[in-house]
């Protein structure tokens, strides 16, 4: 998932990984994640702690002087039935 800008105007992309490019057709696109500078965490446990991750994030930026761009992704691990062991990478791109 990427995210642009926050609510009410926040807007997404779902995406998958795939192997090569392709053409793209009707509302399925070919798009690529942003280059940049972003800092990062791992998230292991529930999908319901993701926020407090991204609360982490956020204050870590505030606490080192980076300022957020407002973009920012998540990428999801390989499913387990545990979700202790579930783990989410969280990506926040930011400014200079």
């Amino acid at each position: 998932m990427l995210y642009r800008g926050k609510v009410p105007s926040l807007e997404f992309e779902v995406g998958v990984e795939v192997a090569d490019a392709f053409e793209s057709a009707g509302p399925v696109v070919l798009s690529c994640l942003p280059e940049g500078r972003a800092t990062h965490t791992v998230h292991t446990g529930d999908c319901a702690g993701l926020s407090g991750a991204h609360e982490a994030v956020a204050r870590w930026c505030q606490a080192n002087g980076h300022v957020p761009s407002g973009t920012r992704w998540e990428l999801y691990g390989d499913w387990d039935p545990d979700p202790a062991r579930m783990q989410t990478a969280l990506y926040w791109m930011v400014e200079g």
